[in-house]
């Protein structure tokens, strides 16, 4: 099976890294990590990521994912990776994304009328798309599978494995990476976490924020005409 995977400047690598830890260990899968060329990919945080195949050259997805990060903005008024997107997602078994990836795919036009979650500063975003949004770490609606922020995307591929492969066989996987999360803090949602540090949490991001929401409002303002 064909895995597409997006890359593209200022992404958030945990949102593909994670995932992709996952998906390596399964032999039944082909990954390929697609850009516009061939040229190393900076992240948002500085780690430089290797494309395998450009968007001219990569065969049809079987599984087509894409993940989130502060390039996305930009990400959802570039007409040649909606474009590519669109056309991948026509024939994709299965239509995926962690994280603000699922913007992108909104923006594509390919979750109108889907369930689908998000990171949850921007969750209530997709409902300018058509799009349910649902405050979970995995959403399931048909054959679009999307992941909520950053951490998420190894449950998100723990359960997308489970369901291509059996549960067992993601469970062998689950422990061979030691997945077994016991975090320091009670406080990787918003509803566990003390309300000033939501608070903290939501000024500290407000600016890029309010720009990312009025990005999407009016993509989808253009898109319903």
């Amino acid at each position: 099976m064909n895995l597409v995977m997006l890359v593209y400047p200022q992404l958030t690598q945990l949102d593909l890294t994670g995932p992709l830890e996952v998906f390596s260990r399964f032999k039944q899968l082909t990954v390929h990590l697609v850009w516009k060329t061939l040229d190393p990919v900076e992240d948002a945080g500085g780690l430089r990521i290797l494309p395998s195949v450009t968007m001219v050259d990569c065969p049809q997805a079987d599984i087509l994912f894409v993940p989130g990060g502060p390039g996305q903005v930009t990400l959802m008024e570039d007409a040649d990776t909606l474009t590519f997107l669109k056309q991948q997602a026509e024939q994709a078994d299965y239509v995926t994304s962690v994280c603000t990836g699922s913007l992108v795919l909104a923006a594509a036009g390919v979750l109108t009328g889907y369930r689908a979650t998000c990171h949850w500063l921007s969750l209530s975003q997709l409902a300018y798309f058509g799009i349910e949004p649902v405050n979970q770490r995995v959403v399931i609606d048909r054959n679009r599978i999307t992941g909520a922020g950053v951490t998420s995307g190894i449950d998100f591929a723990l359960t997308l494995c489970g369901e291509l492969f059996g549960a067992e066989s993601a469970k062998k996987v689950q422990l061979s990476l030691e997945y077994d999360p016991a975090p320091p803090f009670t406080c990787g949602s918003p509803a566990k976490a003390e309300p000033e540090i939501v608070a903290q949490v939501r000024q500290s991001t407000r600016a890029f924020q309010q720009h990312r929401e009025a990005l999407a409002k009016r993509i989808a303002d253009d898109m319903a005409g």
